[in-house]
């Protein structure tokens, strides 16, 4: 019997554009990527390093953007070969932050590709640096140019990060893409966090946009002592002569102990 999916396909998120917002979250982990199919979120960001089998099975039903690394990637061919690699292994969409002309040839190999406009974290230094883009008339045009030519290329979508929230609504609601929110408040299409801060364990900075629902950080120390705890314990038993006890180790009968050792001893001379 076929199995159909319950997936979401690529014209389903279009034909949801303007009608509810989706919810996104990047995950790193089989568990966080099986947590969030769980709890019922649309769209997952997973880079093409760990995604895997195991992961697309954890994912479930969550449509998901598999990130193809920008500069660990360089040429077109590059691009194309880890975008067809990741669709094999039943990704959705790929995310390519190079070129028009490589999402160009993305697109028209038929592989749903999603970019980035605003703050792009690999070319941060041509706005710059990590702040705000598109405060100023000139700045959000540029976006929304950039917008335009993602359009023209054929992309699906593209990440919208860290614009000034009435930007970011005008914008999403002049293009077909479907623009991903990170920090561009609720007229973008999608809200998108990653889960590290939804998990309260950021590492490094937290954006301003980030918001915590649960503290990891305190579990994961909680933990952390209890693991130095429970290995100073292991430490002392071996010390004191407490481990290994009598039920850790195999016994022999006494017979046997004998006999093995007179062969020992003839053995010896």
């Amino acid at each position: 019997m076929t199995v159909i999916s319950k997936r979401p396909t690529v014209a389903d998120i279009r034909a949801l554009k303007g009608k509810r917002q989706l919810t996104m979250l990047y995950v790193e982990t089989v568990e966080e990527a099986s947590a969030a199919a769980e709890a019922g979120i649309d769209m997952l960001s997973i880079v093409a390093p760990l995604w895997t089998p195991e992961m697309r099975v954890a994912a479930g039903n969550c449509f998901v953007q598999v990130g193809l690394l920008y500069g660990q990637l360089v040429t077109q061919e590059d691009y194309q070969r880890a975008a067809h690699a990741a669709m094999q292994l039943d990704g959705d969409c790929v995310y390519c932050a190079s070129s028009l002309g490589t999402i160009k040839a993305l697109a028209d190999d038929g592989i749903p590709v999603v970019s980035h406009v605003g703050l792009i974290p690999s070319k941060a230094t041509w706005t710059g640096g990590f702040k705000a883009v598109g405060k100023t008339a000139d700045s959000a045009l540029a976006v929304w140019h950039q917008v335009q030519a993602l359009e023209s290329v054929g992309a699906f979508g593209a990440e919208l990060e860290v614009v000034p929230d009435r930007v970011a609504s005008e914008i999403s609601k002049r293009t077909s893409l479907v623009m991903l929110g990170m920090g561009a408040g609720s007229g973008a299409d999608a809200q998108y966090l990653f889960a590290e801060d939804v998990l309260g364990c950021t590492r490094g900075h937290k954006p301003r946009h980030a918001r915590t629902y649960a503290d990891f950080a305190l579990e994961y120390k909680r933990l952390q002592d209890m693991r130095v705890s429970a290995f100073s314990a292991f430490r002392q038993d071996v010390e004191n002569g407490q481990y290994p006890a009598a039920e850790h180790v195999v016994p022999i009968a006494d017979a046997e102990y004998e006999q093995f050792i007179t062969a020992l001893l003839v053995a010896e001379g």
